[in-house]
């Protein structure tokens, strides 16, 4: 797979000489999006090389709820039932919350699908599930630990691979496609040179955990003092996400602990006596909410998805779900054109084509929610659920809707049909992950 030459651009504190591999599609970042990417390919037989910058796939604060989308497409790969069993939590809904109200929003029990429920999944877990599985294709390559530092470009401009540093030096991966599932920060976003249209978002949101008992209520979105606070059961204690105005941390740390304690009490009373765990705000984590979407996803040889190509709102907990439809649909796209080893920019359009409207619809919806979930004034219980939410409960045909937007997506993803790999003999097995 590999070979070596000389890089005449390498840095003169590196070892000139470079690792040159070869493979059919180079997909770059090993979240979800990636990782779903990956697998699809190399069960279709392509020869794909997945590169995650980080040593593991165990990070704090990532997105855990997985909408009924995630779970129909992993049915189709028969691995639903799998994740299912390192599932913390299924949920038909996720309510909205005050004090004296309850509002069963986003109900996806009523949904057309054998999964009708969220789940709560540990990221770690679904990634090692998804990247067990490609392992046993042996076309799969995982290399962890590789920072992508440059694109490979001919004379043209056309992308024709990457540029990575790994523990034991630097490589480049030669490949017919490259495709960035990097994220939000995508580094090959930059890169290219492709610049996303931004729409400013009114809150930020502060993650961290509060201990949680088996009498506790349901998880939601409670709301009060002029935001939310949605709670997800992740077993012994609850995951929260907390809204604050955007620009507004760094006054909420000049107040103190004390201020976030009390407005988290306000948000969800029943938790008084537990906000004392936060005692240091390196138990929490700031999320920097941003909506944007590419202009135009691909260059010649190269392709974005996921939140590289748009970044969502936490809102919903649709992030993961959005991510992983590109992925299906850029699998079924260019999985027979990379077989055949061409790629064209019309078929990366093509990917574009039939992802971006699903996008923009689902984003739309999210900045309308959003609002709904800021209309209560600063200081106070909120008395009711806001009024949007009331309405759309009790309209089936918004109540419907709204829960195929969350739940489903626009429309479904169906996966083209693709051969089931083989068991590999150990003596073919793949390399361990490098690095």
């Amino acid at each position: 797979m590999s070979d070596r030459t000389e890089h005449p651009h390498a840095p003169a504190d590196v070892d000139p000489a470079t690792a040159v591999e070869r493979a059919d599609c180079c997909v770059v970042g090993g979240g979800p999006a990636g990782a779903v990417l990956a697998l699809l390919l190399a069960r279709q037989g392509v020869a794909v090389t997945l590169l995650e910058a980080h040593g593991d796939f165990d990070r704090d604060f990532r997105g855990d709820g997985l909408q009924p989308a995630v779970l129909d497409l992993l049915g189709q790969l028969g691995l639903a039932d799998r994740l299912l069993a390192l599932a913390l939590a299924r949920m038909p809904a996720f309510p909205v919350r005050t004090p004296s109200e309850t509002v069963p929003a986003h109900d996806v029990s009523r949904l057309r699908t054998p999964y009708p429920f969220m789940t709560v999944v540990p990221q770690v877990r679904f990634l090692d599930l998804v990247v067990g599985e490609a392992r046993r294709c042996p076309t799969f390559r995982l290399v962890m630990g590789a920072r992508v530092e440059a694109l490979v470009q001919d004379d043209s401009g056309r992308v024709r691979g990457v540029r990575y540093r790994a523990r034991d030096g630097w490589h480049e991966v030669h490949t017919h496609l490259v495709v960035g599932a990097d994220g939000r920060f995508s580094r090959l976003r930059g890169l290219a040179g492709l610049e996303p249209a931004r729409t400013a978002s009114p809150v930020d949101i502060l993650w961290f955990r509060l201990p949680r008992q088996e009498t506790d209520p349901a998880g939601g979105a409670y709301v009060g003092d002029g935001g939310w606070a949605a709670l997800q059961n992740r077993g012994a204690h609850w995951q929260i996400g907390y809204s604050l105005a955007k620009g507004g941390y760094a006054r909420l740390r000049g107040q103190g602990l004390g201020a976030l304690r009390r407005s988290v009490e306000l948000r969800v009373p029943w938790l008084a006596g537990r906000t004392d765990a936060l005692r240091d705000w390196n138990q929490t984590s700031l999320l920097a909410v941003e909506s944007c979407r590419l202009r135009r996803w691909y260059r010649p040889g190269l392709l974005l998805i996921g939140d590289a190509a748009h970044t969502m709102s936490p809102v919903g907990a649709v992030g993961i779900s959005v991510a992983i439809q590109d992925a299906a649909v850029a699998s079924n796209v260019l999985g027979p054109r990379l077989r055949a080893r061409r790629v064209r920019e019309a078929d990366l359009a093509a990917v574009q084509r039939r992802r971006e409207w699903p996008v923009r619809i689902v984003q739309a919806y999210q900045r309308l929610v959003q609002g709904w979930l800021l209309a209560t004034p600063r200081g106070v219980v909120a008395p009711r659920v806001p009024l949007g939410f009331r309405v759309q409960a009790r309209l089936p045909l918004l109540r419907d809707l709204a829960a195929r937007i969350f739940g489903l997506g626009v429309w479904p993803v169906r996966l083209h049909p693709a051969p089931t790999p083989t068991p590999i003999p150990a003596a073919l097995s793949p390399l361990p992950a490098q690095g």
